[in-house]
């Protein structure tokens, strides 16, 4: 049954009647603006849309305000479930900030069940709850809108061509031996090759430092690759055996054969795939096979390459952010596949308008969203001041105009997009994903989003009680 709030008298209240004293005032301002009703509902709903009758039946749940605010702290420090678990159940400010108070702490594991509930679309209504919040706080108006991307990497290993024929071996062997045992076979009915594609794969790694060895690195391929095409024969034959065999089954193994069977199913597409770029490129020398396979548990990873020296190549997706006044993020995408810039200012201003009611006076962004299109639109909406730094050589006239102080204070507000990248990096989480799946990175990032508002809110608000 899905409850709205925990309704257990507080542990400060009892013990510590000064317990109020110990809170950081950002965190006491954050606990206010999480009383909202709306932001409580938004979580409810999601939790009820798990299970019908939810809300009436079943035995008690962890109540939608503890949920938000355990996820919210979770985003806030870039914990994970584990450092989540010990740290509200060692700090009694965290107790009360949670609403748990004497109550027991959600394990890892329920919280990583209740964050898999929260879908992408529930995510998106709570972030934009959150700006509400912030919008009627007066923290932020619909004067200045700045917009910039990013790439939010995956949890995947740096993808070589021989890595990701080991890791399909390995999968689709476990997965193998599990059907196997399943049907009651002998011990010995599965090979299992991973130990020579392991050392298949150090020798490929020592070949591949020096042109001199190339040749051996081919053949070394050409045995991997031969191994590989094994596995994924034992893996056909397997299909079939469960297809035939399921049907028969015990009622109590029927699940583990199904399993075993999508499981495999799942799998040996990836690894077809893989195989098929390794033999373009290590065979026939071509280096731009159309949508690579770059991970086999993450498959929606993209390489993306932004011009940075430190990192070539990302692994991950490209992810827009756009801001109003005092760092307040008032809209995010991670994007299926990735789109130029350019393409993405028109849709930022019309959901900047969506979200304010009018258009902003000051718009920005850096070169990548540069075009006389661009320009020309966001005027065509209203907006006073356009600022979009020219692509390539400016005429006499253009770089008049740019030279312009507005136009160079404009310019100045918008690099604190860069800081605000990082922060969300460095301290909401948001440089690696650690949620599985497509709908698990765009999780990662509203919660990420949502922190950051929070705390940006909660920071000016301190600061204005202050002045």
């Amino acid at each position: 049954m899905v409850r709205r709030r925990q309704r257990e008298r507080s542990l400060f209240e009892i013990l510590l009647p000064d317990g109020h004293k110990l809170w950081p005032d950002w965190l006491r301002r954050i606990d206010t603006l999480l009383e909202d009703e709306g932001v409580i509902e938004t979580v409810a709903q999601a939790l009820e849309a798990r299970w019908p009758q939810s809300r009436r039946r079943g035995r008690p749940g962890t109540p939608a305000e503890v949920v938000l605010r355990m996820l919210v702290l979770k985003h806030l420090f870039d914990w994970s479930d584990d450092d989540l678990e010990r740290e509200v159940r060692a700090n009694l400010v965290y107790r009360a900030f949670t609403r748990i108070d004497a109550g027991e702490v959600p394990d890892a594991k329920t919280i990583l069940k209740i964050a898999r509930v929260l879908g992408p679309d529930a995510v998106r209504q709570l972030h934009e709850r959150v700006v509400d919040v912030a919008k009627r706080a007066g923290v932020t108006h619909d004067r200045r809108f700045r917009i910039d991307t990013t790439v939010v990497e995956t949890n995947v290993h740096y993808p070589t061509d021989s890595t990701l024929l080991r890791d399909g071996v390995r999968v689709l062997t476990r997965t193998l031996q599990r059907a196997s045992t399943a049907l009651g076979d002998p011990n010995a009915q599965i090979r299992n090759r991973l130990r020579s594609v392991t050392r298949r794969v150090l020798t490929i790694g020592y070949q591949a430092r020096s042109p001199k060895t190339r040749t051996a690195m081919i053949e070394s391929y050409r045995r991997l690759m031969g191994t590989t095409r094994a596995v994924l024969r034992d893996t056909a034959t397997m299909v079939r055996r469960l297809g035939q065999r399921r049907r028969l089954a015990p009622p109590a193994v029927q699940p583990r054969l199904q399993r075993a069977q999508a499981r495999l199913r799942e799998m040996r597409p990836l690894v077809q795939r893989v195989l098929a770029q390794t033999r373009a490129r290590v065979l026939g020398g071509d280096t731009h096979v159309a949508d690579k396979v770059l991970s086999l548990f993450e498959p929606h990873t993209e390489a993306i390459r932004k011009g940075k020296v430190a990192t070539p190549t990302e692994f991950g997706k490209l992810v827009t952010i756009q801001e109003s006044e005092h760092q307040i993020i008032t809209a995010y995408e991670v994007h299926a596949r990735r789109p130029a810039d350019r393409t993405l200012w028109v849709g930022g201003l019309d959901t900047h308008q969506r979200l304010f009611g009018r258009p902003p006076s000051l718009a920005t962004a850096d070169r990548g969203f540069s075009s006389a299109a661009n320009e020309a639109a966001a005027t065509a909406r209203g907006v006073r001041r356009v600022i979009l730094p020219t692509l390539g050589p400016r005429s006499p006239a253009r770089r008049r105009h740019e030279h312009q102080a507005w136009f160079r204070r404009g310019q100045r507000w918008r690099v604190g997009c860069e800081g605000r990248i990082s922060v969300l990096k460095r301290r909401h989480g948001l440089r690696r994903c650690r949620y599985h799946g497509a709908d698990g990175t765009d999780r990662w990032v509203g919660l990420g989003v949502i922190a950051n508002n929070l705390m940006s809110t909660a920071t000016f608000l301190c600061a204005r009680t202050l002045a």
